[in-house]
């Protein structure tokens, strides 16, 4: 479909992962497995943490944030990746393709500063353990958790009325699963420079930020659990990060693959990477922080137990007459 100007656009077409027909119901099929997971595993994670005493400090605080925020994160991109993958057109509105864009670049941001207010959490707690409870206090991980969501905010809000200038006039198809930012770019026939000088000045600020808090937090925990003259205490120190450290790891590592190249066509490969940072994290963080984080575990063992006990109760069980 051609489009002559920005009034005359109504639609995209979404190329996806795959054009095949045999494709799309085990993509399916894949995916709404995937998207479930995600949804229930976090719901577990902020349950359990709301629901135990022990897990009531800034370092679980902001898991729950996160977990919320992946969830979110994935059903901005997932439930339409299901709609098209039944569908023989596989097309979103303009105007649903801005609001996609806006609310994957505001929870991809979210994610990226709660990571980096978790790395600040942890080097207080190792580095500064006696002033932990005032330094790390309410009115700080408030203070956190607004500046996160506000800037996110901004920041995508600045990107998409950027986009939202531009004329398209060659190609409706993008080369991807959802609306991101430089997949659209590539389809416009006017001038994207401000759009890619913004991206290289905020965009890359708003990207590299936590990144390198995150980075020099996890220095200064390196260097003073260097100076623990026990294994154990040492082991001990670092089991506390190891969670956070893989995450953070699988996210940027996706994200430095895709966007780092020097001329992106987004490619299959490329677009399975985008999959691992934008799907793929928000189903595995659960089971990173529950597999690796003794605490939470715990805590997800004893919401399990709660919540067979409750079943165990419902008037539905075997033995009990339903009706008179």
């Amino acid at each position: 479909m051609g489009m002559s100007n920005l009034t005359g656009l109504s639609e995209f077409i979404l190329l996806g992962l795959s054009s095949r027909p045999e494709d799309q119901k085990p993509l399916f099929a894949l995916f709404l497995v995937i998207y479930l997971v995600t949804l229930v595993g976090n719901m577990l994670i902020i349950l359990a943490i709301r629901s135990d005493p022990r897990l009531q400090n800034p370092m679980y605080f902001f898991l729950s944030i996160l977990s919320f925020a992946d969830m979110c994160y994935a059903t901005v991109i997932v439930p339409k990746m299901l709609v098209n993958f039944l569908s023989e057109t596989k097309t979103i509105s303009y105007a649903e393709c801005l609001a996609q864009m806006y609310f994957f670049l505001v929870f991809g941001n979210i994610d990226s500063y709660l990571l980096a207010a978790m790395a600040i959490d942890r080097y207080v707690a190792i580095c500064n353990p006696f002033h932990y409870i005032t330094v790390m206090s309410r009115r700080c991980c408030a203070s956190l958790l607004v500046f996160s969501i506000t800037f996110s905010c901004l920041h995508s809000l600045l990107h998409v009325l950027l986009v939202d200038q531009l004329t398209f006039c060659a190609s409706n198809i993008i080369h991807h699963f959802f609306c991101d930012v430089n997949p659209v770019l590539k389809l416009s026939c006017s001038s994207t420079l401000i759009n890619e000088v913004v991206a290289m000045t905020e965009g890359l600020a708003s990207v590299m930020s936590p990144f390198v808090c995150i980075i020099i937090s996890y220095l200064r925990i390196l260097i003073s659990v260097l100076k623990i003259p026990s294994a154990a205490g040492k082991h001990k120190a670092f089991s506390t990060c190891s969670s956070h450290l893989t995450v953070v790891t699988f996210f940027y590592g996706s994200i430095t693959y895709v966007y780092c190249q020097p001329s992106s066509n987004y490619t299959l490969k490329e677009r399975i990477a985008t999959i691992n940072y934008t799907v793929l994290t928000s189903m595995l963080n659960p089971f990173i922080y529950s597999l690796r984080n003794k605490d939470m575990k715990q805590g997800l063992e004893k919401l399990l137990n709660k919540i067979k006990s409750s079943m165990g109760r419902f008037p539905f069980t075997k033995g009990n007459k339903i009706c008179g």
